[in-house]
C-alpha cells in the first residue's frame, strides 16, 4: 500500500474518487500545512478518516526511539513494510530544528569509516518513505517548527536520485522549504551532481570529500576510483556554474589519515578553487573501525591551518554520540550486520 505522500494532488484526487472535490483539499492541507496524520485532520469525516487509515497506513513503525543531548537529540529506527530499517534523528539548536533523513535503507557506497557503509545495502526508499519521516520529525519537534531538512542520513541521495528530486521539489512547492533549508549531502556521484545542478532545485550541496588526494580517498571512498578527485572537481564546477550557489566539503577528521599538515595543504588548493565552505567534523566512533577520530587539539589545528590559507570553514558540533546517532554512526543496529574495518596510515 502507498504512502499518502506518494500523492500529488491530482492523483489523491483519483484515489477519492466519489468524494466531494474539497475532501482532496481539506486533506491536502492536513497533511501538508498542518502536518497532520490522516487520523487527526478533523475536517473530515471520522469514518473517512477510518477508512484512508486502512488503506494508507503509515509507512513507519517505530521499532526504537532514544534521546541525548539532554533532549536535544532524539533517533527513531523505523521498521518499514518490508522489514527493512531506517534511522531518522531530530536536532533541536537554540535557532534552528532539523532532521536528518535516510534516502536508502543502508548504503551501498561502503565508505570506511562510515558504520552505514559497513552494514551494507537493502533497497531504495521511495518519495512517500522519505517525506513520511520529515513530517514524524516536525510533529515530534513541536511546538517549534521544524526548519531543516539534511539529506545525510543513511544512504547516498544521489544513488536514489529520482526520490531524492521528488521530495525536495515536495517539499519546496508543498512545505514551502527553501534553499537555505534543504540540503543534499553526496560522497561525489559526478554525473548527478552535474544532472540535478540542471533541474532548478532550491537545496544546497553538500559534498562529503574526508581527502583532496586520490590514493586516500581511495580508501576512504571507493567511488573516488570510479569518480576521482579531478572528475568530482569538475562536476562542482558545474554545480556552481549552473546554480551560482556556494557548496560545502564535509570532512571527518581521522587520526594521521587525513588530520595532517599534507592534508590541510590539499584540502586549502581543492577547496579555494571552487570558493567552497569547509565543515569539519571530529571522527565519531562506530564498531568495527580501528582508527580513531583526530583529537579535540588536532581538530583546531586543522581548523586553524585552513583559516590562514583562506578557507572558509567551521568545526560542526557533534550531536547524538551516545545514542550512535552522529555522523557516520547510523547503522540501523536493529538488524545491520557490520564488517570489520581498517585502515593505513599516513
Amino acid at each position: 500500500m502507498p504512502s499518502v505522500y506518494e500523492f500529488e494532488p491530482a492523483e489523491l484526487a483519483t484515489f477519492l474518487d466519489g468524494e466531494p472535490g474539497y475532501r482532496v483539499d481539506q486533506i491536502w492541507q492536513g497533511l501538508w500545512r498542518d502536518g497532520l496524520e490522516i487520523g487527526d485532520i478533523t475536517t473530515i469525516p471520522k469514518a473517512l478518516r477510518a477508512q484512508l487509515g486502512e488503506r494508507l497506513p503509515s509507512a513507519l513503525e517505530v521499532a526504537n526511539d532514544v534521546e541525548s543531548d539532554n533532549g536535544a537529540t532524539r533517533k527513531w529506527v523505523f521498521r518499514l513494510h518490508d522489514g527493512a530499517t531506517i534511522e531518522t534523528v531530530l536536532m533541536r539548536y537554540a535557532d534552528r530544528v532539523t532532521v536528518c533523513v535516510s534516502s536508502q535503507a543502508g548504503c551501498a557506497m561502503g565508505c570506511t569509516f562510515c558504520a552505514t557503509g559497513q552494514a551494507g545495502y537493502s533497497r531504495q526508499l521511495t518519495p512517500g518513505e522519505v517525506i513520511e519521516q520529515v513530517m514524524f520529525a516536525s510533529r515530534a519537534a513541536a511546538p517549534r517548527r521544524l526548519s531543516n531538512v539534511v539529506f545525510m542520513g543513511m544512504g547516498e541521495p544521489l544513488a536514489n536520485y529520482d526520490t531524492t528530486v521528488a521530495v525536495v521539489r515536495r517539499l519546496h512547492e508543498h512545505k514551502g522549504m527553501s534553499a537555505r533549508h534543504l540540503t543534499v549531502s553526496t560522497v561525489g556521484v559526478a554525473p548527478a551532481i552535474e544532472r540535478l545542478a540542471e533541474e532548478g532545485l532550491p537545496l544546497t550541496l553538500a559534498v562529503s570529500l574526508h581527502a583532496a588526494n586520490n590514493t586516500t580517498r581511495d580508501e576512504l571512498v571507493p567511488l573516488n576510483r570510479r569518480y576521482p578527485l579531478e572528475r568530482l572537481y569538475e562536476a562542482c564546477e558545474k554545480w556552481i556554474a549552473t546554480t551560482s550557489r556556494r557548496l560545502s566539503f564535509e570532512w571527518a577528521l581521522i587520526d594521521n589519515v587525513n588530520d595532517t599538515d599534507q592534508a590541510i595543504d590539499e584540502l586549502a588548493e581543492y577547496a579555494l578553487g571552487l570558493n567552497a565552505h569547509v565543515n569539519l567534523i571530529p571522527l565519531n566512533p562506530t564498531p568495527g573501525y580501528l582508527v580513531m577520530g583526530s583529537t579535540p587539539e588536532r581538530v583546531n589545528e586543522f581548523r586553524d591551518g585552513l583559516v590562514a590559507q583562506g578557507v572558509n570553514v567551521t568545526v560542526r558540533n557533534t550531536r547524538g554520540r551516545s545514542i550512535d546517532a552522529a555522523c557516520g554512526q547510523l547503522a540501523a543496529v536493529t538488524n545491520a550486520k557490520r564488517r570489520p574495518v581498517t585502515l593505513r596510515s599516513r
